[in-house]
């Protein structure tokens, strides 16, 4: 006679090892990927996105994969709002994102409508103009410029503000640029292919630092007038942040801000933004960028923030600016 209750036990043993399947392919399903969008292999923001995809990582369990992709600027960043849809994160300072929503500077014949759907997540550190020379003077005035073959890169931020000083200050007729991307640039000097080099990056930039380790390098410092002729803010690199750099270097910069669209779910946007500010402690001390980081930075935002941002920085208590809400 059949074991009605051996029957049961395999019936029940079957429930089992499929509710664990189904389990399992839940958990798979529950994966979140992320496109995460910002800079060219090689620069401080791409490093950046290395360091912020590890701790997005472990600060979810793996619930959360940030994938980087690399990128010629902040520009294509924004550019690319016209065509992603799903989770696409992407840094860019915040003036772009102003310029695409009112179809102004390089967007002014590139209009569309997704650019209204940016939202604003977190700040990151922001850029900082470094014009590098070779040479062992550690610092030295803008005037050094002259006469020189400069790489700047091309289509970045960093290219056009380096082209905007060196017509600001009257050196575009005797500079030479070199026509190379600026991820070449370490290479190009250290080879004696150019003079110097402009990167736009948070320091210490990893371009600056790979070029300094193989050769003496110097750093153009700004005056107190030449930074307020830019009409950007001031930025100091500390004395010591570059081999042979033990001077002050007084330059300047601009905010950065990861966006994302309005195609990402306000729980999404919470975990990522959550995990961000708490894993930001742990991040600046593997690299000391991330330590330049805080809530007030969200003044320097343009845009709204995206709802599922804006319910963490509610319940944390952080101010925010009735422009983002």
């Amino acid at each position: 006679m059949r074991n009605p209750f051996r029957s049961l036990r395999r019936t029940l043993g079957l429930s089992v090892a499929t509710l664990a399947l189904a389990g399992t392919a839940i958990s798979a399903s529950a994966e979140t990927r992320v496109t995460y969008k910002s800079a060219s292999a090689g620069t401080a923001y791409y490093q950046m996105g290395v360091e912020l995809s590890e701790a997005i990582r472990q600060g979810t369990d793996d619930a959360i994969i940030l994938t980087l992709e690399e990128s010629q600027g902040s520009v294509q960043n924004v550019m690319e709002v016209m065509a992603r849809q799903g989770n696409y994160v992407f840094t860019t300072p915040p003036a772009l994102v102003d310029q695409a929503m009112a179809g102004e500077g390089a967007f002014a014949e590139r209009q569309n409508p997704r650019f209204q759907e940016i939202r604003g997540l977190f700040p990151i550190p922001s850029i900082t103009m470094h014009f590098v020379l070779a040479g062992d003077q550690g610092a030295t005035d803008i005037t050094a410029l002259e006469g020189k073959h400069l790489l700047i890169g091309r289509g970045t931020f960093g290219a056009r503000e380096a082209a905007r000083y060196l017509a600001l200050f009257g050196l575009e007729e005797s500079v030479k640029i070199a026509d190379a991307a600026i991820g070449s640039g370490p290479d190009a000097l250290k080879n004696g292919q150019i003079d110097g080099f402009v990167t736009a990056s948070s320091f210490p930039s990893p371009n600056v630092i790979e070029t300094a380790a193989s050769m003496p390098v110097t750093l153009v410092s700004l005056t107190d007038e030449q930074i307020e002729q830019t009409g950007a803010p001031r930025q100091t690199i500390p004395g010591g942040t570059y081999p042979g750099v033990d001077k002050d270097v007084e330059t300047t910069s601009l905010p950065v801000i990861a966006y994302t669209t309005t195609y990402m779910d306000d729980d999404t946007a919470y975990t990522l933004t959550k995990t961000f500010w708490e894993r930001r402690d742990a991040m600046a001390e593997e690299a000391a960028w991330w330590s330049s980081i805080s809530p007030e930075m969200l003044e320097n935002m343009t845009g709204p923030l995206h709802p599922g941002a804006l319910r963490y920085y509610e319940e944390a208590g952080i101010e925010v600016p009735d422009a983002l809400r």
